[in-house]
């Protein structure tokens, strides 16, 4: 499969770090960005690469030549004029079967085997990766669809089908941190379907091809907690060279073992007010968005593991819940803090409320104390359950985490807090 890197970019905004070369050949500890790019690309068994240049792109060929002396096979496009993150591929000939398209100002460590098999998977026109990040506020954002279970006791799951795309200037509320990450796998009838109603040369990927497409219902994001973060700014570039030194880069990729802290929601996270089902009452606790951003740098996967009696008990839909979650999301967010997934059990065993819905009304693996939520989680993220914690604010949070074999089950409450926890156990 080939692989396109735009790798034209000025870099104005973090001129101060280097601005006589191109944004991807700023070095940091050492190497080129591009050089990481190329060496994970390489590893992953991707070694066809056109790399798109303009702005000073003299210094990239000079340096990469023919990719051989990187174990790679690299051509090049030179845009004579600036075509915008897009107009290339429609200039670069053999783009005819599904290909990757990645910006040369990000530092990333991906398994790229599992993105390929996710995108053929969905028979994708578009693959997007997404991840969640500390600044969500000001970065592009994908909503997807949750669809029910299709069986009593089955758990919910996402569709990862992108409904919507939220550009930095579109009005938002309350969303889900879930951030367009700005690398691609592509099938050329993305490409064929854009050009019926593109006139122009110069063209935006995200806002002339990819937005406008996906009512077309063929775009999908790939959800990934992997290391994945642009050198846009100083601030930037200088904390991806402290995460470059410590491994954490490294070791977030999804061909190694993760390690998590699963998280209970209600009186963990939030305050708890019995059954939440009004949005108005969702309210983290203190010093909660300080646990979880203290989670983040630490290494460790933040999952949320919550049980949700309020969609069997008929007092919400799957859509009023995720509305809800999505307002946890921000207000995390707003204080630079994430979670990497999160987890819901719609059910409750007891029958007979006004309102319920049967189908729901079950047993199941998946409501703590069962551990399926975590089981899921770490199927889906590669955890290693004995290297990670739960922690809650009931028995059940502490009997789940011990019935998936946790290292630590923890129950945070009263005097005990989340940000107890992390502080005597992970920040060292």
């Amino acid at each position: 499969m080939k692989t396109v890197i735009m790798a034209g970019g000025k870099g104005t905004r973090i001129a101060s770090v280097a601005s006589d070369i191109p944004k991807p050949m700023i070095r940091i500890c050492g190497k080129p960005i591009l050089e990481y790019q190329i060496d994970c690309l390489k590893c992953n068994g991707l070694t066809d690469i056109t790399l798109v240049i303009g702005h000073l792109g003299h210094f990239i060929r000079e340096y990469f030549g023919d990719g051989s002396g990187f174990g790679v096979h690299i051509s090049y496009y030179d845009e004579t004029i600036p075509l915008g993150t897009a107009g290339a591929l429609y200039k670069i000939s053999d783009l005819t079967d599904d290909f990757l398209l990645l910006c040369g100002d990000t530092i990333f460590d991906i398994d790229f085997n599992r993105f390929s098999a996710f995108h053929k998977k969905h028979g994708a026109w578009a693959s997007l990766m997404a991840h969640p990040n500390g600044h969500p506020y000001d970065s592009s954002l994908l909503v997807t669809e949750i669809v029910p279970p299709e069986t009593a006791g089955g758990m919910p799951h996402d569709s990862h089908k992108v409904v919507r795309w939220m550009n930095k200037e579109d009005e938002r509320c309350w969303y889900t941190n879930r951030v367009n990450a700005g690398i691609e796998l592509i099938s050329p009838k993305l490409l064929a379907e854009a050009a019926k109603s593109l006139t122009q040369e110069k063209i935006d990927l995200d806002r002339d091809i990819l937005k406008p497409l996906v009512p077309a219902g063929h775009i999908y994001a790939y959800d990934t907690p992997e290391y994945i973060k642009d050198m846009g700014t100083p601030d930037r570039y200088y904390q991806v060279e402290k995460d470059l030194r410590t491994g954490l880069v490294e070791q977030r990729n999804l061909s190694h073992k993760q390690k998590a802290v699963f998280l209970d929601r209600d009186g963990t996270l939030n305050k708890d007010v019995g059954f939440l089902t009004d949005i108005d009452k969702m309210e983290l606790i203190p010093g909660a968005a300080d646990a979880v951003r203290k989670i983040n740098e630490s290494g460790y996967l933040a999952v949320v593991v919550t049980n949700q009696p309020v969609i069997a008990r008929g007092e919400l839909t799957f859509e009023q819940l995720q509305e809800i979650n999505s307002k946890l999301e921000t207000l995390l967010g707003k204080e630079g803090a994430y979670i990497d997934a999160l987890y819901f059990c719609p059910h409750h065993p007891d029958r007979g409320f006004p309102g319920e819905r049967p189908a729901y009304k079950c047993s199941c693996t998946c409501r703590k104390p069962n551990p399926g939520m975590l089981l899921k989680a770490a199927a889906d993220f590669n955890i290693d359950l004995s290297l990670s914690y739960m922690a809650g604010d009931s028995k059940r949070d502490v009997e789940a985490g011990q019935n998936a074999g946790c290292k630590g089950s923890v129950q945070v409450s009263g005097s005990f807090t989340l940000q107890d926890f992390v502080q005597n156990t992970l920040v060292r």
